[in-house]
């Protein structure tokens, strides 16, 4: 059973959380950072990207960084930005975008669970990225943003869920990009039993978004183990800060490519190349396609619809199929030469927020030769895959909304 637990949450009084309330510390570059944060010292992002308070040629992995994190968060702490729970509580956190609803519940996962397998992954984690969140994460003692989890939706749990929505709420507030934010505090002691229950019953979380922050979470277990004789596997540092929404309320975007040259190759060879197991007709602008296996091509100032051709993939293999695959097996490696994805610098990663707009606008700004707009990943192929034991090719889900950072902190000790 996938164990779950309520924590005393480090949180923001109610007159400051739409102030202190941040995007991931992942989707934006360090200019984006300093620049949201401009005039807004009460900004999340003070905790979670620190580099922004430094001298801009910092180094991002220097200790002063994490160093800087422990003291923004402290200062938060001692000034009342944040306040900590009297009681351990679950709270339920909602996210509305347009007529996209999305309600979820916050709580503490087990480290042992996520190692054991009973949180099932679908990605593969880069060394570099891991190390930087153990070390943020041990330097702050505290797990500062989420990690992002679904389950096959339980009835009996949204019946629960929506009983606590039904009251008034701790936060309730839209941010700048027309999301609104709305929270809960579950604090009920036999909701809180219920729920827990409830949640043992279901025996399978899937990681949706997260998977460094919980591979960090289980090497700063490690680390804190080692250094405590009196470890009993109950301390806080055996779990970490989780937000599950029923996969049937999931949003994933697609995660779009733009590549920076043709790998020496003419566009006439490319499209030759490319032609061999794609169909190429010529498409609308800003052309994003609506049906698995087709693919968005901008190159040489227009726009091409590419058609996967019968062969080419396995569909009923669950990696093979995948959209993400198709393009990377079929036209990234053997034409680009683009073999490793997630360590070749050539390739850059578009978050479908962004549209196709802006594919269109990075290859004509000059940086990038082609770009690609992809049909999105569905809940059910990632589900499937995670049942599997399969790993998807990195960037293949982007989730949208994104949970903001700061609303809730989970200290370690």
């Amino acid at each position: 059973m996938a164990l779950i637990r309520p924590f005393r949450a480090l949180r923001p009084p109610r007159n400051l959380a739409e102030k202190v309330a941040a995007l991931p510390y992942d989707v934006m570059n360090v200019a984006e950072a300093r620049a949201m944060a401009t005039g807004n010292p009460y900004s999340f992002l003070h905790v979670s990207r620190p580099e922004i308070d430094l001298a801009s040629d910092v180094d991002p992995y220097a200790e002063a960084v994490y160093l800087q994190g422990r003291e923004n968060l402290r200062r938060f702490v001692a000034e009342g930005v944040l306040v900590q729970e009297q009681e351990a509580c679950y709270y339920v956190y909602r996210q509305r975008m347009g007529a996209l609803v999305q309600t979820g519940l916050v709580v503490c996962a087990g480290v042992d669970d996520y190692e054991s397998g009973l949180i099932k992954k679908h990605e593969l984690t880069r060394a570099d990225k891991e190390e930087d969140r153990i070390r943020h994460i041990d330097y702050l003692d505290a797990n500062d943003e989420p990690v992002f989890y679904t389950y096959r939706n339980e009835p009996a749990i949204t019946a629960i869920v929506a009983r606590v929505a039904a009251g008034a709420p701790a936060y309730d507030f839209t941010t700048d990009d027309g999301v609104s934010h709305t929270l809960w505090v579950v604090d009920d002691r036999q909701l809180i039993e219920e729920l827990t229950t409830r949640f043992a019953a279901i025996g399978t979380l899937y990681v949706a978004d997260g998977h460094h922050r919980s591979a960090a979470a289980g090497r700063v277990r490690d680390l804190r183990k080692g250094q405590n004789p009196r470890h009993d596997g109950t301390e806080e540092y055996n779990f970490f800060l989780t937000v599950i929404f029923p996969d049937s309320e999931m949003n994933i975007l697609p995660y779009n490519r733009v590549v920076k040259d043709l790998n020496g190759l003419s566009v006439a060879e490319f499209m030759t190349r490319v032609g061999e197991r794609f169909a190429i007709t010529p498409a609308e602008a800003d052309f994003a396609p609506i049906t698995r296996h087709t693919f968005g091509m901008f190159l040489e100032g227009r726009w091409y619809q590419l058609t996967a051709k019968a062969g080419t993939f396995d569909e009923q293999e669950p990696v093979s199929r995948l959209d993400v695959s198709i393009l990377q097996n079929n036209l990234l490696s053997p034409v680009l030469a683009i073999r490793n994805p997630r360590t070749d610098q050539r390739i850059h990663f578009v978050g479908g927020i962004r549209g196709v707009d802006e594919l269109e606008r990075l290859v004509k700004g000059g940086d990038y030769r082609v770009a690609f707009s992809l049909y999105p990943t569905s809940m059910e192929e990632l589900i499937r895959l995670a049942d599997a034991d399969k790993i998807m090719p990195p960037k293949s889900t982007w989730f949208e909304p994104k949970l903001r950072s700061g609303l809730f902190v989970h200290l370690l000790s």
